[in-house]
């Protein structure tokens, strides 16, 4: 198959041909239809977020089963299909639990495992961890829901328990923030919306937020709190950077609730977190890191039902040849807004 591949940190992603994925016992292969381009990609590829190497990276993917393992019982082959980018082992009391977002024995395409830049890429523990898609939703839109629609909406509904009417703040409009913007409209939510970035705030201005601020150029947390008369209900760092951790507490109304989604990674690993206001105004803090397969049907039916439109924050379609570029692009803060994917 083709695929793309780097074997050393920072070094430039090639187009290769390497042997075609082994299909495991309890696993199916999917021939990858589309595949999206996510920061954490970069940030394996830079070294932030250690993976073995050499690696095959992506792991937002859509496609058709075309392989499928003796053990595995609920699929044929066949089918159209998508994964989270956690998948679980299947077996462990948090698998069993339905929380496979969380196992320790974890597995990720892209970053335990070769991923889906490349024409075909192995889903384990099938029976657990494929999701299939409904008629109403294609290849390319399903390709955006594995890591960042996923993450997105678990982080509301889950962590935030956003409600009809309430207020949520989403520091960082990339990607899984404007994927949070528009759950959070689905919702019934209002939005603020905050990025440094002219064209993102525009695009979230276009998908429902209320109120646009530029970080850079007020203080985030006093100007979220004046717009929402007290603070935000939900907040969501969708960067992961300690200024906008801190600012997504701090913006918080009387018992919020922030959720951290973005990694926090290097010099940020541990932001300075103001846990004084944490304790006086009753705040909760959440990490939210995906979300099982068993919990797709939620999202899918709000993408079915037109209510989410993943397709409105593709911005660029390319081909496997032009993934090595688009990856390292993820780390221009000028590359436009939109999410890119991948057609192998």
């Amino acid at each position: 198959m083709r695929a793309v591949t780097y074997d050393a940190y920072a070094a430039v992603p090639v187009v290769a041909d390497l042997p075609d994925p082994v299909c495991p016992a309890d696993g199916v292969v999917v021939r990858v239809g589309a595949t999206g381009v996510c920061r954490s990609d970069w940030h394996a590829w830079q070294g932030h977020d250690p993976v073995p190497l050499p690696m095959v990276p992506g792991h937002e993917l859509a496609g058709t089963v075309v392989e499928v393992g003796a053990d595995v019982t609920r699929w044929r082959g066949g089918e159209r299909v998508t994964a989270p980018f956690v998948c679980g082992c299947g077996r462990c009391e948090h698998c069993r639990a339905g929380e496979a977002q969380v196992c320790p024995d974890q597995q990720q395409p892209g970053f335990t495992y070769p991923g889906s830049f490349a024409e075909l890429v192995v889903v384990p523990a099938a029976d657990l961890n494929l999701v299939a898609l409904p008629d109403e939703v294609d290849l390319v839109a399903a390709a955006t829901l594995g890591c960042r629609y996923a993450t997105a909406y678990r982080a509301l509904t889950a962590h935030g328990q956003v409600a009809a009417g309430q207020w949520v703040a989403v520091h960082g409009c990339g990607g899984v923030g404007l994927s949070a913007l528009q759950l959070a409209r689905a919702l019934g939510a209002r939005v603020v919306a905050l990025d440094p970035s002219p064209d993102a705030l525009e695009l979230a201005g276009a998908l429902g937020a209320e109120v646009l601020l530029d970080p850079s150029v007020v203080d985030a947390a006093a100007a979220v709190r004046e717009a929402t008369s007290g603070g935000a209900h939900v907040s969501l760092d969708a960067v992961g950077h300690s200024a906008t951790a801190v600012a997504s507490v701090t913006c918080l109304r009387r018992r919020g609730r922030h959720v951290q989604v973005g990694l926090l990674l290097g010099a940020h690993a541990t932001p300075p977190l103001p846990m004084g206001p944490v304790v006086a105004h009753e705040l909760s803090v959440h990490g939210s890191h995906g979300m099982a397969a068993a919990d797709y049907p939620g999202l899918l039916a709000l993408v079915a039902q037109g209510a989410v439109d993943p397709g409105a924050l593709v911005g660029r379609v390319v081909g496997l040849d032009e993934a090595p570029a688009a990856l390292v692009a993820m780390g221009d803060p000028a590359r436009g807004a939109g999410i890119t994917v991948v057609v192998p």
